[in-house]
């Protein structure tokens, strides 16, 4: 008997799963939702077209959000499980090896130890664990310089609405892009602090926590 993910990708037309596959990726990378105008540009389609896509998969249960708000659009757990699968079948054969480096032990950085060699590997998911709310963001600019924050360098993200003061987060101002900031709540509006005298910080009452940092990667 087929599986309801088998039978939902059937009922899918090509548009339409490369469209779940689009805002899946622009979630992903970009921390929000695509607008239709920007869907309609990545696949080079009309807007029109996008919103009847869009409709269709809201009938199918896999996209939801408010009709009414920017940036709203989600994937569904169904939608998900159907990506998944997707991408389970297009891993390379030896994808368990690439999953991690080999952690050989520990090196000094004061005084000297003993160098004993170990057969553990080292990866992402081990360091930061795994989940559907985790995810990475390439670094741009230069605001949390300060916090030694670079350029090029990418952040591990755990998805939350909510933040403590003083948290590092991934937040979006209105319906702007997602910005880096420490997060601090001010009475009616919340101040979005850089760490570079250069930038100013950023006041708001239409500010929306999208992922707390809880980690970085860098390549020297």
């Amino acid at each position: 008997m087929p599986s309801n993910t088998a039978g939902r990708s059937a009922h899918l037309t090509p548009r339409q799963l490369q469209l779940l596959k689009m805002v899946a990726g622009f979630r992903e990378n970009q921390c929000y939702s695509p607008t239709l105008g920007e869907m309609a540009c990545e696949l080079s389609i009309s807007r029109s077209t996008v919103f009847e896509h869009v409709a269709e998969l809201r009938k199918k249960g896999l996209l939801c959000g408010s009709p009414n708000r920017a940036r709203s659009l989600t994937l569904s757990s169904a939608a998900l499980e159907l990506l998944s699968c997707f991408s389970e079948r297009s891993l390379p054969a030896n994808h368990h090896k690439l999953a991690g480096i080999p952690l050989a032990g520990r090196v000094a950085a004061g005084a000297p130890v003993e160098a004993i060699e170990n057969v553990e590997q080292l990866s992402l998911t081990g360091c930061f664990g795994s989940g559907d709310d985790l995810f990475a963001l390439e670094v741009t600019g230069r605001s949390m310089i300060d916090e030694d924050v670079r350029e090029g360098d990418y952040v591990i993200c755990r998805r939350s609405r909510v933040a403590e003061n003083g948290q590092l987060v991934v937040a979006i101002v209105g319906e702007q892009d997602a910005t880096l900031k420490r997060f601090y709540k001010e009475r009616d509006q919340v101040r979005l602090q850089p760490a570079n005298d250069d930038y100013q910080p950023i006041y708001s009452d239409n500010c929306r926590i999208e992922a707390i940092v809880i980690g970085l990667v860098r390549k020297l």
